[in-house]
């Protein structure tokens, strides 16, 4: 009987798969993780930044450029950073405000630049930093340059934006952070919200490449009620802006409170749309609390 060539090939085809599949050679299907890892590589948005999905904070009770995490000292700070990396944290939080800038690099000596990403923010507003001045942008950055020690800022905010306005009275600003963006010295550029009406303008700002924005279950240290600013994130994220998530343990306030700090981890990455939960841990230990309920938090199917 005469086999034609077509089911010659076909059925060698399918028994060479059996053949595979009794060996236990057949080719691997890759298949999502059920938990999320917090140092999984994540994009953030539509940038081009491939960031971790758990990023270290450094401004916890930050102001007048100290925060808790520079109160630690040099030392101990620069161990923390070290600490973080070590683990998987390849994304870092950073501000003028905080005076956190000198720290990163010394901490990180030997590892190359490319390995992990910094994040930083302009303080525009009266107040926060000691000069009184408040340069351009540009001026700003050549600055923060000096102080990190770097060729390039992965991502740099307009910190606390607040007017529901900001895209008209910062446009100057955006202008010259877009330029910059250009020439490659920051990749991304964004706003850190601290109102709803500002989280709102942010949607619709084609500026906008990411926002920093507070969501927990509890409404603490929020632009508004979860219910309210959830939404808004939603359509961030369907508009292609990376979401970075602030105030995930309250700013400390759930630190005594283990099962709201599960709850609230699980909360955030259930929304599906926050890229990434920064935290301004000051311990190791805290930072392996933290990604230890990241991974008890089902992925949805």
């Amino acid at each position: 009987m005469k086999i034609h060539r077509r089911e010659f090939l076909k059925g060698s085809a399918l028994g060479v798969g059996g053949l595979l599949v009794g060996a236990g050679l057949a080719p691997a299907v890759e298949r999502q993780p059920a938990f999320f890892d917090p140092y999984e590589t994540v994009p953030l948005g539509r940038t081009k930044l491939a960031v971790s999905r758990f990023c270290l904070g450094t401004g916890m009770r930050g102001g007048n450029r100290e925060s808790n995490q520079t109160r630690l000292g040099k030392e101990k700070f620069e161990a923390l950073l070290h600490g973080a990396y070590d683990r998987g944290v390849r994304m870092f939080d950073l501000a003028d405000l905080y005076g956190t800038h000198p720290y990163l690099i010394p901490a990180l000596q030997g590892i190359p630049r490319d390995r992990f990403q910094i994040v930083s923010k302009i303080w525009f507003r009266p107040g926060g930093i000691p000069e009184k001045e408040r340069p351009d942008a540009d001026v700003v950055i050549a600055r923060f340059l000096k102080e990190l020690n770097t060729d390039y800022i992965d991502l740099v905010l307009l910190h606390c934006v607040v007017s529901p306005k900001w895209p008209e009275e910062l446009r100057r600003q955006m202008d010259l952070m877009a330029k910059l963006k250009d020439r490659g010295v920051i990749r991304a550029h964004g706003v850190s919200c601290h109102s709803l009406e500002a989280l709102e303008a942010a949607v619709t700002e084609p500026w906008v490449d990411s926002v920093h924005t507070r969501i927990n279950p509890y409404g603490m240290s929020m632009d508004g009620p979860a219910d309210k600013v959830a939404p808004v994130l939603q359509r961030l994220h369907a508009a292609g802006k990376g979401v970075v998530g602030m105030k995930i343990v309250g700013e400390g306030r759930l630190r005594d409170q283990p099962e709201k700090r599960t709850e609230s981890v699980r909360y955030v990455l259930g929304l599906g749309c926050v890229d990434v939960l920064n935290v301004g841990c000051e311990s190791t230990a805290e930072i392996d609390d933290l990604a230890d309920r990241v991974k008890n938090v089902p992925r949805r199917v």
